[in-house]
């Protein structure tokens, strides 16, 4: 498994902001070669007992053929008592806002042009969940819906979801991962896009896996499927491989992720937080368009007492480490499309100036990327928090603590 050093709390699964421009809704009707199928999920909504909060994601999908002009998510919050908890969305520059005297009732976050999902990709609205009370347990209903003039498909376009600050104590551990859309060199041990990838090109994976919840996991369990046409540059040691390679699963019973609220000392070496890349090559003969079916899942392997778990030990030959139950199973697996762009368009993947390297943000969100850390009325929890990564050699499975 190849990892990154990488800081969370400048890029992604945790504290991705979203920033710019809103946008106006215009009239009904579907511009040219705009009508498309977006379709709405929701995950990771339910907190951990003893932690402050967590972030959960609306994800908007292109099921469709075309990209949209526009597209807005609306988050009904009126049933959430801001008294006790918060509800609100990561846009650094805000949502429009609804309210019933003081009290918000719903949100509504409007995709900047590079939020907009092309045909296969999906776009993230981060949601901060927080809490004011220390202790007890809070359920409230939230709905979702997006909006979007060139949508085609009504009958996917509403999410519920109960956001439930709940009695249960463990790890919760959420995944994100990212649509691929460009070229890949490895530079000095990472991975540096630039340029449109092409069939039989070579790109990467990338995605963060990050513990909200209020307890160490003692270890990780990743499991990825890659697209069709799509198959590994190179075989991981200690991973298990499908026939095909189309599938691999990686069991790490060392790398503990302690709780992100407690990931609050830059000097140890006690970590919330993970980024992994996956290099691998597409198939010469898979035509452009955007290859689907992709997934990251992560399990936690054992659990500890918050930051009982230090440098993690090797267990010995005759040990096996134990799946943990997560606090929230909705955030533990993230879908992701490689996108092959035809040959001979504006990219170009064989240019290497103006690289993107990995340090540099990838996921696409509803608003597009901020560059500060979130600040999202009272749930700056986060703000103080240093979610980082820990770096480790290719093919190295030790733990540097």
């Amino acid at each position: 498994m190849i990892f990154r050093n990488r800081s969370l709390a400048r890029i992604g699964a945790g504290a991705l902001l979203a920033s710019g421009a809103l946008t106006v809704l215009g009239s009904p009707a579907h511009a040219s070669g705009t009508e498309t199928d977006l379709a709405i999920e929701v995950a990771g909504t339910r907190v951990a007992a003893n932690a402050q909060g967590k972030f959960a994601y609306a994800k908007v999908t292109n099921t469709g053929k075309n990209t949209p002009s526009e597209l807005s998510v609306r988050v009904d919050v009126s049933k959430v008592d801001f008294d006790k908890v918060a509800a609100v969305p990561a846009v650094e520059d805000g949502c429009d806002i609804e309210f019933a005297g003081e009290k918000p009732t719903a949100f509504i976050c409007h995709a900047t042009e590079k939020g907009l999902p092309g045909p296969g990709e999906t776009t993230d609205l981060p949601i901060v969940l927080f809490k004011f009370e220390a202790e007890g347990t809070y359920k409230a209903p939230l709905s979702f819906k997006l909006i979007s003039k060139d949508d085609t498909n009504a009958a996917n376009n509403t999410k519920t979801a109960t956001l439930d600050f709940s009695d249960a104590s463990g790890p919760d551990l959420s995944v994100v991962a990212e649509d691929v859309k460009q070229a890949v060199k490895i530079v000095d041990g990472n991975p540096v896009y630039s340029g449109d990838l092409h069939a039989g090109g070579r790109s990467a994976l990338t995605y963060f896996i990050t513990n909200q919840g209020d307890k160490a996991a003692a270890g990780l369990k990743i499991s990825v499927k890659l697209p069709k046409g799509v198959t590994p540059t190179e075989v991981e040691p200690g991973c298990e491989y499908a026939a095909d390679k189309s599938t691999f699963t990686c069991t790490y019973a060392n790398f503990g992720l302690i709780p992100q609220d407690e990931d609050t000392n830059p000097e140890d070496k006690l970590y919330s937080a993970y980024g992994f890349y996956h290099v691998f090559d597409v198939a010469a003969d898979v035509k452009p368009g955007a290859l689907k079916g992709g997934l990251v899942s992560v399990e936690p392997v054992g659990s500890a007492p918050s930051r009982m778990r230090a440098a993690a030990v090797t267990l010995p030959e005759n040990v096996t480490g134990l799946r943990a139950t997560d606090v929230d199973a909705t955030d533990n697996s993230d879908a992701y499309a490689v996108i092959v762009a035809a040959k001979g368009g504006a990219g170009g993947g064989g240019d290497d100036d103006g690289g993107l390297p990995v340090t540099g943000a990838q996921t696409t969100l509803i608003g597009g990327i901020g560059g500060a850390v979130l600040i999202a009325g009272a749930a700056m929890f986060m703000v103080a928090r240093r979610r980082r990564v820990v770096l480790v050699t290719p093919g190295d499975e030790k733990p540097t603590a």
